[in-house]
């Protein structure tokens, strides 16, 4: 099968996003040849897989909104919110990746797809400096909840309505319990529309305990 002819699930989205979506998978197919960017193992599907797992976080808040993705990689989800984004006519993704050769490849993602987004190559624990508030935070294949909740913690303080959108395999649960030692949360579990075992946790109200 061609590249540019790859299934992606059943997206309902406009034939312009499409079309978007169809030139970030030829751009992603170039590029991974060469650097890391997903496990070689899931490249064939690339489209059900990884674009639809992406996507789901955005249809749990479909709003035009100023989104900060951590840890954006191969642009998932980030990218993938960013080219969603065109159907609200607003909103913005900044895309925090530290590691220069994948920071290239997702502004060149940004300048063929014209996502709505821009790349900060910088660490996790600067963005909330140069990203001073967000409304959605989110995150795929990153950290350990703990770890996530103290990268979200600097938004999440500053905008009470923040929340944050993390993709979790199917032990989210040893990582809720231990989250719960040292933070407060309120919590929505989301089943991924990929994986029956696997979640979307969003995350509300976040504080420190004896904060």
């Amino acid at each position: 099968m061609k590249v540019e002819d790859m299934s992606l699930g059943d997206l309902n989205v406009s034939r312009e996003t499409e079309q978007r979506l169809r030139s970030f998978i030829l751009l992603f197919d170039k590029w991974a040849r060469t650097i890391n960017l997903v496990a070689p193992s899931t490249l064939e599907d690339l489209g059900a897989r990884h674009i639809r797992d992406s996507a789901q976080i955005f249809g749990h808040w479909p709003k035009a909104a100023t989104w900060v993705d951590l840890g954006s990689g191969g642009g998932f989800p980030g990218i993938i919110t960013a080219i969603l984004l065109h159907e609200t006519g607003g909103g913005w993704v900044h895309l925090v990746e530290s590691n220069n050769k994948k920071a290239a490849f997702l502004r060149q993602a940004i300048v063929e797809t014209g996502a709505r987004a821009s790349v900060h190559p910088i660490r996790i624990e600067s963005a909330p400096d140069v990203v001073s508030e967000c409304d959605v935070i989110s995150a795929r294949a990153l950290a350990d909840l703990p770890l996530l909740l103290r990268y979200a913690a600097p938004w999440m303080a500053r905008n009470p309505a923040c929340r944050a959108f993390f993709h979790k395999g199917r032990d989210y649960q040893t990582e809720v319990d231990k989250a719960r030692g040292e933070w407060a949360f309120d919590l929505v579990k989301h089943t991924s529309v990929v994986e029956h075992d696997s979640v979307v946790l969003e995350i509300t109200g976040l504080s420190r305990i004896g904060h």
